[in-house]
């Protein structure tokens, strides 16, 4: 046989028959399109898991967070949120006299007593409480004389609008976003790989650790808009390390990690005004009592710099206060670098996410400066985006299953209760009765803001929702404030101040959510917690009072 020239019957029996080109187009459009759907799949099983841990949490049964709630006392609390109820609703009334209290203002007190009973007792949740609370506001206030006209009843109707007002505020409207926001994080897992890659680059070394867990908090609150969920990012992977080390939980070690974590996460929930609930109800009472916007880079000026102070504290004081079994925790890092691991890459949602976080980072930071959008819109808008399909971050079932809804409610009600206390005229008798006594308006500003820090700080001492006490204090902090001689803005830079103070959740593990998330991991005791926290609530009171007197009236605050 005839062998054609240039081929032999060895290379055609080797070459294997070549594709067309367009089907090797159509077979890596295939693959890509088959991978695409299997990392839409992965991410789709990774949201799901955490709905479904976020749901079992949720189910488990809680502790009591009060501070007499570990008494067991409920159905006696519950009596006594009624009886106090009842008591103040006796008060006499005289409306002829110039400040006197009105019977809508009766009203008012006598649901703030029957409201600071149930906050402190937590006879039952703070939600249950808050539906009460609108359900006493408008039948007692319903069948009583009007606010604007005495003479005639003011009717259910109108009493529910004005049970119902907060939530029609603005301020209402950035916690919801900011609590989607959060939830976006904790679909995402955001959150934990930002933690984790600041305790790699800290590396092994305790001070270090100690360190990243103060930037970790730093960092975290210029995005996550909740504590308990910064700390609930951070405090697991503390624990990780130090069961790395091989120390049990409750070590020395441990104590020191997961205290600095939940002290670091109170500090900048001064510095940054997204950064805690209880901010936005101070700036919501601020802005429709005063008349007084705070645009978030206003509130970073004043309170960011103590925070830092703070911060730097931190450090020294825990360092001081509990000393670790080991200066050097061998194997951490490898642990850090095996939860990362566990991770996988960045994912397209969280790209998006941390585009996002930015961009609404740049624009809160700009608000009144390069925009007039005010950070409600602003973050209402960003949601939106990231709820869309395909470019979005999230689903709604996810954000329905990941927000505390009670939250949301208890703050608007918060700002119902507060408003009512202002528009009848209840705050400012209070107010009168209890600081107006004591001649505090007479005083000079720097020894009101002294005297009147005490008493928040003390008070705090009996709420386990900074949230709840800012409803409770900030309108009679308004009422009072109006009574300052020669105070700038009406005594604005007064209740500013004190909502700073308001914040302080330095002392017991029952003064915060985050404290109390970081107490039931078992790493730490009540005296070790008290032994940071006094020391950081006296450093941090005697800032507020340096402060006072230098660089908030450098900047016009006071």
């Amino acid at each position: 046989m005839t062998v054609p020239s240039g081929s032999s019957p060895e290379k055609d029996t080797q070459t294997a028959p070549q594709r067309p080109s367009s089907a090797r187009t159509g077979v890596s459009r295939l693959r890509a399109r088959a991978a695409k759907r299997a990392q839409l799949s992965a991410e789709a099983r990774s949201e799901r898991a955490v709905v479904e841990t976020a749901q079992q949490e949720q189910a488990r049964p809680s502790g009591p967070l009060g501070f007499l709630a570990h008494l067991n006392l409920k159905p006696l609390w519950f009596l006594a949120a009624f009886a106090a109820f009842g008591l103040v609703f006796l008060i006499p009334v005289d409306p002829a006299a110039e400040g006197g209290l009105t019977a809508p203002g009766r009203t008012a007190l006598a649901i703030l007593a029957f409201a600071v009973v149930m906050w402190i007792t937590e006879a039952v949740s703070y939600s249950v409480s808050a539906v009460m609370i609108i359900g006493l506001t408008a039948l007692f206030l319903g069948f009583g004389p009007g606010i604007e006209d005495p003479t005639e009843p003011m009717g259910t109707s109108a009493a529910l609008g004005q049970a119902l007002g907060g939530f029609s505020s603005s301020a209402v409207a950035l916690v919801a976003a900011a609590l989607a926001l959060a939830a976006a994080m904790q679909a995402t897992g955001l959150h934990k790989r930002l933690a984790l890659l600041v305790l790699r680059f800290a590396g092994e070394k305790t001070s270090n650790i100690v360190i990243g867990a103060i930037v970790i908090s730093i960092i975290l609150a210029f995005f996550v808009p909740s504590a308990t969920a910064r700390a609930g990012a951070v405090v697991p992977i503390l624990l990780g390390m130090v069961a790395a080390f091989g120390l049990s939980v409750n070590s020395r070690l441990g104590a020191l990690l997961i205290i600095t974590a939940a002290q670091a996460v109170s500090i900048w929930n001064v510095g940054i005004k997204t950064a805690a609930a209880q901010n936005l109800v101070a700036v919501g009472f601020i802005e429709s009592e005063m008349g007084i916007d705070i645009p978030w880079g206003q509130w970073f000026l004043w309170a960011a710099p103590w925070s830092v102070v703070m911060s730097v504290a931190l450090f020294f004081i825990m360092r001081w206060a509990i000393r670790p079994e080991t200066e050097r925790i061998e194997g951490g890092r490898a642990a850090v670098t095996a939860q990362l691991a566990e991770l996988g890459p960045v994912t397209a949602k969280e790209k998006r996410l941390i585009a996002v976080a930015v961009v609404l980072l740049l624009a809160w930071a700009t608000e009144g400066v390069l925009h007039p959008v005010d950070s409600s819109t602003i973050t209402l808008v960003a949601i939106g985006f990231m709820l869309l399909p395909r470019v979005g971050v999230f689903s709604w079932k996810t954000v329905e299953s990941l927000v505390n809804w009670g939250t949301l409610i208890v703050f608007a009600v918060g700002i119902s209760l507060g408003s009512l206390l202002l528009s009848t005229g209840a705050a400012a008798w209070l107010s009168n009765l209890v600081f107006g006594s004591l001649g505090l308006s007479s005083m000079p500003l720097l020894a009101t803001i002294a005297l009147m820090s005490v008493f928040t700080i003390l008070i705090h001492l009996g709420f386990a929702s900074a949230t709840a006490l800012a409803s409770a204090l900030i309108p009679v902090f308004i009422a009072f404030a109006a009574t300052l001689p020669g105070a700038a803005d009406g005594g604005f830079g007064f209740v500013v101040i004190q909502q700073f103070v308001i914040s302080f959740g330095f002392l017991l593990p029952i003064s915060a959510p985050q404290n109390m998330l970081a107490y039931g991991t078992g790493a730490f005791t009540a005296k070790q917690f008290l032994k940071t926290g006094i020391p950081l609530t006296v450093l941090g009171y005697l800032l507020v009072l340096l402060f006072s007197a230098t660089y908030w009236k450098w900047v016009g605050l006071v």
